[in-house]
């Protein structure tokens, strides 16, 4: 938790019992005008233009309007000494959610004044009186403390979307990730190059130009921590060039002589800290061209990262043209059962080989995603449910009936699961996965190899 509760001033100040019976009248008029509080909410903001854009769905007023009559009565409840940790957790959480569904915050701000401004009304009406007056300060307090939590999820979860976003731009784009790796290495060539070369050929210390002033070390500064972000390569490379600058070409520059037997053993380790850094930085592309290019290594699927870009955009479309979009949520049968018996090359054979039964069956417009270890994610364009549970049923046929080879062993044979889901409306793409999540263990619940649809629509195709 990352916002002081030292805002909650009045808590903290305030005389205990006047707070106790203040605390008590808030609790008594939420409670008992709760369901006209979260009424007036909606008679007031389904006329407001930019909000009803994100309250014209029965599902979301169907799971808001209870999720604001229970955030209301939270926070009547409210107990700082008791209940701070879960009550910060609960408003990050309401925070993110927001920053998914792209609710700009000033709207949240506003519903939140509606809210203030209407139980103060009430309060002022029926305890008009110090019990009151305190009652709405402590309010007053409350929402402004869950407001600050929430901006501060809603903010780290836009600056993390739009990462990601931009990601997606520069693979859209086309970014060389290729040409980056070659000039990369062989400005680190250079380098280890010029300053051994220059060592041996009697350049003496001018020839150690730290490795962190050279062309490599300045990229990897400024560069490489935004490319390769989180990757625990970055702190070897790091460590290893820290190691040449700070000890070995210190070392190096104070022997008397640089050709001795001394000075033998510190140029070949200073080759060898360039041989590592060499490895990792290869490890390190290898991983990117991937990301950059925007595939799964293994089945050339594209990566899970860019779904909440890639799915935010296709719901977009979808209300703006009014045309249908459909999720299939796919999942290899029994995967632990074929790796624990065939090993894990079977494994991969076995995704590879679904990767590309999916492939044959979609459209280049469709959309496909590696999931998560054994599932793929496939969003079918301008596709309606009986058009997608027919894809699915061919996915689920073909890999039924696909052979996959594991070496020289003999050929395997494995099933899928299928859930399918419509999206119906609702502008958090958050929901469409869950919906067919939920139909993938209902398939899954009925005898697996089968396609199930989403159980708001309950067509289901049995293989």
């Amino acid at each position: 938790m990352n916002a002081s509760p030292k805002c909650l001033n009045l808590w903290y100040s305030c005389e205990k019992d006047r707070l106790v019976k203040a605390r008590q009248t808030l609790s008594d008029v939420v409670t008992e005008h709760v369901d006209r509080l979260v009424e007036r909410f909606y008679e007031v903001f389904f006329q407001h233009e930019e909000a009803s854009r994100f309250l014209n769905h029965a599902v979301v007023v169907d799971r808001l309007s209870p999720s604001l009559r229970r955030w209301m009565l939270s926070l009547a409840a409210f107990d700082p000494e008791q209940d701070l940790t879960t009550f910060a957790e609960r408003q990050a959480k309401m925070g993110d959610v927001h920053a998914r569904m792209k609710i700009p915050v000033h709207l949240v701000l506003e519903g939140s004044s509606l809210i203030k401004s209407d139980v103060a009304k009430v309060l002022l009406a029926n305890h008009g009186n110090s019990e009151g007056a305190t009652a709405i300060v402590l309010l007053n307090e409350i929402v402004d403390y869950s407001m600050l939590l929430m901006s501060q999820a809603y903010v780290t979860g836009v600056a993390q979307r739009a990462k990601i976003e931009e990601a997606y731009r520069l693979f859209t784009l086309g970014q060389d990730v290729n040409v980056e790796r070659e000039s990369q290495r062989a400005a680190l060539l250079e380098w280890s190059q010029s300053t051994i070369f220059g060592l041996l050929g009697g350049a003496g210390s001018a020839a150690l130009k730290p490795i962190s002033t050279s062309e490599f070390g300045l990229w990897f500064r400024h560069r490489a921590s935004v490319m390769f972000q989180g990757s625990i390569m970055l702190n070897s490379i790091d460590t290893a060039m820290k190691e040449i600058d700070e000890q070995l070409l210190p070392t190096i520059a104070s022997l008397a002589s640089l050709h001795g037997p001394d000075a033998l053993p510190l140029v070949a380790s200073l080759q060898t800290r360039v041989e590592e850094i060499k490895f990792l930085l290869s490890d390190l592309f290898q991983s990117l061209s991937a990301a950059a290019g925007g595939r799964d290594p293994l089945t050339s699927t594209l990566s899970r990262k860019f779904l909440p870009s890639i799915l935010g955009r296709e719901i977009a479309l979808c209300q703006q043209h009014g045309t249908p979009l459909s999720v299939m949520m796919i999942d290899a049968d029994h995967f632990k059962q074929v790796n624990d018996t065939w090993g894990h090359a079977a494994g991969d054979a076995v995704l590879r080989q679904i990767a590309e039964v999916i492939a044959d069956n979609t459209r280049t417009a469709d959309i496909v995603f590696r999931y998560g270890g054994e599932e793929f994610l496939v969003a079918l364009v301008e596709t309606g449910l009986d058009g997608a549970l027919e894809v699915a049923e061919r996915v689920r046929a073909a890999v039924m009936g696909a052979e996959i080879a594991i070496g020289d062993a003999t050929p395997i044979r494995a099933t899928v699961s299928i859930g399918v889901a419509l999206h119906t409306g609702h502008p958090d793409y958050q929901h469409l996965i869950n919906a067919a999540d939920q139909a993938l263990y209902q398939a899954k619940k009925d005898g697996r190899n089968r396609v199930s649809a989403a159980e708001a629509l309950p067509k289901v195709v049995n293989g």
